[in-house]
Order: C-alpha cells, then sequence, then structure tokens
C-alpha cells in the first residue's frame, strides 16, 4: 500500500538527496498565559507528499495533541506575525498543505468524538483518517455516503480541498459536513453549521486551510450497505450510446484507455435481497497474462518467477518505466492493459468502503478538471465530448498518455469554493483525470515531468475554456510563463468567489499567517 504520506527527518536519511543535517526538537515559547503548556516544534524537518512530487523543510513544524493545543499554535503564531500552515495527510498531488514556514500537522488530532446511531451522524476530529473514521462507525451500522479513492485521508484535508467520490446524484463529500469548529488567527474559535453562520460555514468547508484550522467536524452518515460492482469493457461507440443509462447506477466511472477502443467501466449499487451470488472471483494471474508477457519481451532480465509475482499495477509500473516516453511503447502497454481488463470483467460485492476505494497505483503526476454536463436527470453529453476530443489530441500529437485516464461524475456542491458548485443540487458534473507514472530513476522523473506539463497545457489551450472545465484544487498547478499563469488566476477569479474568500481572510486571518506561496498567489488581489 502506499504511504499516505512521508514526514523525512534528515537524521534518518543520512546520505539523501536534501536530507542533509539533523533533526532536533526544540521548544517553543508559545505561551501567553502561566496555565498553558509550552509546545514542542520539531525542526530538521522535510516532507513530502505521497508522489514526491512537492517537498518542504519547514522552520518548524508542530504536531499538537488536543484541540487546545492547536488553538495555542495558532493565536501565538498570529501575535508573532509567523506564517504557519496546516497539513493533513499530504495527499494532494500539488503540495497544497506544505510551506517552508511553519506547519502544523493534525495526525495526532484523531479521535472519534461521538457517534449519534439516531441522527446518523459522527462528530471528529480532524486529524482522523477515513479508514478509521469507517471501522469507528461499522459496530453502528454506519457508514459514509462516498469515498474519495484513498482511505489515508485525513476528514480535514477531505473536506478543505473539495474531495469526491462517484455517483450522479451523490454530491462532493464536503456536502457531508454539517457542522465544523474553525480556529481562526483573528477571532479565535469558531462552531460553524447552517444553523450558525450558514455563509461562512459554506465557504470555509472547502476554505483550502486559508480561513483557519479546523479541527472539529460532524458529518452526515448513512446506513451501512453492501455494493455490487460490475466491472466489464465496452468501446467508445458503446459508451456513446450507453451512457444515460450507465449514469444511473448509484456509482460509475469510465477509465479511457488512450490509443484503444477500450473503455473500462465500472458499475456500483446496493445488493439487493435475493440477488443471486456475483461470479466466481477473477483469476488474476490469467488476467495478467498479456502485461507479463509484455514484460518478459521487453524486458529479457526479468524473469518468468519474478514476474508472476508481480500484481497488475506493479506490472504497469515495471512496463512503463522501461520506456515511459516512447509513444509506439506505452501505446503496447496500454494495449496489454487493455486486454487486463477485459479478463477482469465480473461482479464482486462487498460494504461500501470495501468497493469504493481503490488502488491508484504508483507514483504519478495528475491534474483532473471538473465540468457541468448537464442535470442528475440527464446529461448533456459534453463530458463524452470533451473525453472524444482529449484522445484525438493524444493520438494525433503522439502524446505517450499511459492510462487510464479517468472520468467520474458527482452532483453539485452549495460550497462556493468546491469546483462543483452550483446554486441548483440537481446540476451534474464530471471529473476527469490524466496521469503519468513516476518511476525512482531521476532523469526519467525530470523528462517525464516535462512531457506531463505539456500534456497538460494542451488540455488547458485546447479543453478547458471550451468546455467550461476547472481543476481540483488539490491538483493545480500555477503555470511558469507569465502570461499562462496570468491566465490561470484570471479563470479562477471568474469561476470562484475569490473576493469573498479575501474578505472573509481579512476578518479572520489579517496577518495572512496560513495560507502558502500557492494559495496566497491564488487569493491575492491583483
Amino acid at each position: 500500500m502506499r504511504c499516505a504520506w512521508l514526514l523525512r527527518r534528515a537524521a534518518a536519511a543520512a546520505g539523501g538527496v536534501g536530507m542533509a543535517g539533523a533533526i532536533t526538537a526544540q521548544t517553543i515559547s508559545l505561551c501567553r498565559s502561566s496555565d498553558k503548556q509550552a509546545i514542542e516544534a520539531e525542526t530538521g524537518v522535510i516532507i513530502s507528499n505521497w508522489s514526491a512530487t512537492h517537498n518542504a523543510s519547514p522552520k518548524e513544524y508542530y504536531s499538537p495533541d488536543s484541540v487546545s493545543a492547536v488553538d495555542q499554535v495558532i493565536q501565538a503564531m498570529h501575535a508573532a506575525g509567523k506564517r504557519i500552515r496546516v497539513i493533513g495527510s499530504a495527499l494532494s498531488p500539488n503540495g497544497l498543505g506544505l510551506s517552508d514556514e511553519s506547519m502544523l500537522g493534525m495526525a495526532l488530532c484523531d479521535e472519534v468524538i461521538h457517534v449519534d446511531v439516531a441522527k446518523k451522524q459522527v462528530t471528529v476530529q480532524a486529524g482522523a483518517r477515513v479508514k478509521e473514521v469507517v471501522e469507528a462507525l461499522r459496530p453502528h451500522g454506519l457508514t459514509l455516503q462516498n469515498y474519495a479513492s484513498i482511505a489515508e485521508q485525513q476528514i480535514g484535508g477531505f473536506l478543505q480541498v473539495g474531495a469526491h467520490g462517484t455517483g450522479a446524484a451523490v454530491p462532493p463529500v464536503d456536502e457531508q459536513v454539517i457542522r465544523m469548529k474553525l480556529h481562526t488567527p483573528a477571532l479565535g474559535a469558531l462552531e460553524l453549521s447552517l444553523e450558525n453562520n450558514p455563509k461562512l460555514f459554506k465557504l470555509a468547508r472547502v476554505g483550502l486551510g486559508a480561513l483557519g484550522v479546523v479541527s472539529e467536524v460532524t458529518i452526515q452518515c448513512v446506513e451501512a450497505h453492501k455494493l455490487v460492482q460490475h466491472t466489464f469493457t465496452d468501446t467508445r461507440a458503446g459508451v456513446m450510446s450507453r451512457h444515460q443509462h450507465n449514469l444511473a447506477h448509484k456509482h460509475m466511472r469510465y477509465m479511457w484507455i488512450p490509443y484503444t477502443d477500450t473503455v473500462v467501466v465500472v458499475t456500483c449499487d446496493p445488493v439487493e435481497e435475493g440477488a443471486p451470488p456475483p461470479s466466481a472471483p477473477v483469476d488474476e494471474l490469467r488476467a495478467t497474462e498479456p502485461m507479463r508477457e509484455l514484460l518478459l519481451q521487453k524486458s529479457p532480465q526479468t524473469s518468468a518467477s519474478e514476474a508472476s509475482e508481480m500484481n497488475f499495477a506493479q506490472l504497469r509500473d515495471a512496463l512503463l518505466a522501461l520506456a515511459p516516453l516512447d509513444a509506439d511503447h506505452v501505446r503496447a502497454v496500454n494495449k496489454a492493459e487493455a486486454a487486463f481488463w477485459k479478463r477482469s470483467e465480473g461482479y464482486r460485492v462487498d460494504w461500501s468502503d470495501k468497493i469504493l476505494g481503490f488502488d491508484c497505483g504508483g507514483q504519478q503526476w495528475v491534474s483532473e478538471v471538473v465540468m457541468p454536463c448537464g442535470t442528475v436527470a440527464e446529461s448533456d453529453g459534453r463530458e463524452l465530448k470533451y473525453m472524444l476530443e482529449l484522445l484525438d489530441l493524444i493520438e494525433q500529437k503522439q502524446l505517450p498518455a499511459p492510462a487510464p485516464i479517468e472520468q467520474r461524475w458527482t452532483s453539485s456542491s452549495s460550497s462556493p469554493m468546491s469546483p462543483a458548485h452550483s446554486p441548483s443540487p440537481d446540476d451534474l458534473h464530471s471529473w476527469v483525470g490524466i496521469i503519468m507514472y513516476l518511476p525512482e530513476e531521476e532523469v526519467q522523473r525530470e523528462a517525464i515531468t516535462k512531457t506531463f506539463w505539456e500534456y497538460n497545457a494542451m488540455c488547458r489551450d485546447n479543453l478547458w475554456s471550451k468546455y467550461g472545465a476547472h481543476q481540483h484544487w488539490a491538483k493545480i498547478e500555477l503555470p511558469e510563463s507569465e502570461s499562462e499563469r496570468a491566465w490561470v488566476k484570471r479563470r479562477l477569479r471568474e469561476r470562484f468567489p475569490i473576493d469573498e474568500m479575501r474578505k472573509a481572510q481579512a476578518k479572520l486571518d489579517p496577518k495572512h499567517i496560513l495560507v502558502n506561496p500557492l494559495v496566497d498567489e491564488i487569493l491575492r488581489e491583483e
């Protein structure tokens, strides 16, 4: 399983790139009254997001173990006018929570505070991980309404970046939150809900960590339920003709495979009483045979026994690492992956959290956009036109684009900073993510990074404005070109209430201590 985040101490990584020095723990005098204990900060810490595409070396790293300690740190940093950035599991591909100033990790504030079975609600501290909350709910017959793909996410980060699962009638995860406690530099701890300061509550639900530090969250749950997952393959034309039917499933996603006519369709629905048992489990050894054969053909140094011990994701990583920027090679890998999915067709039944979470693969660059596409009752079809045009661009330009290009759906969010925000709860949104995998070899990583940003720029220049697409907050990377950078920021201001965020920031964090350079530039007045 991929590590959710990496907190690396320099002394434990001697000889590593950028790891020189030693970690120390120092007591930072943060107390303003004698009844408060001093908070200890670590120095010499290097933090990386899970793909190691972004790193930070904060001057001080705080790990408060209580809500009062969180407030204490924030108030002291506000008084000193020093920046501090809150971080969750550091899963964001763009390193949204990283900073070379001070940082505040919420991992020790991970208590599941209360489960209200009658109201189907759970109150948790923001550092609790999704998987821990799910396990705490299980004995009570409850679960979360929806999930993003990774259960290692902390609830605070899960909320603040506008994470989402899939399901045309299911909103993004911020809509599940009905109450939150927000620690602000200027006004202290605020209790926010639809009844208590609803305007700020909705704005701060997807607040990017810029309005305050979320310490507690109350989530509306649903009854625990099992899902039957159906995985099958279709053609591009078949998906076009059956799309509305596919969207009627409770949860549904597509995985498009460039340079092939294969689209993987994954649907999930509640198990009906009396339904026949699912088909026999997929024989993974048989399913991965096309990929093993290609690996043995392309990599003579790999033995058959070594290849037989690799799972699907490992085989794909090994294959792509051989020639990640050779379009012909990537096409062959994609063709083998399409064969894998055709052999993996079938049904699976399990609890919803087990079904809706899935392995995203190894280290990678990801860019994801969301676009409006009709209503929950009926898609207007633009999201499929987007996909077909994207695939045409990839194939015309011979981009070494690996699989999958994943496409998911949600209904709208009432949080103004959500990329899926809409005043109507019946509006439909589609999320599309492009990807390139990163091997360990540094020269390859640099070359892949350059190609990936060319891939992303192709999408930005040809598709985003045309289809009204905007990036997920955890995937926004501002371009280096000043003109392109200005264009991205202008579009963000057209889509999101940046002025409203700045006004709230002026009241809650007037010294702007909670932002990092990326968030500061996005919110800064031009």
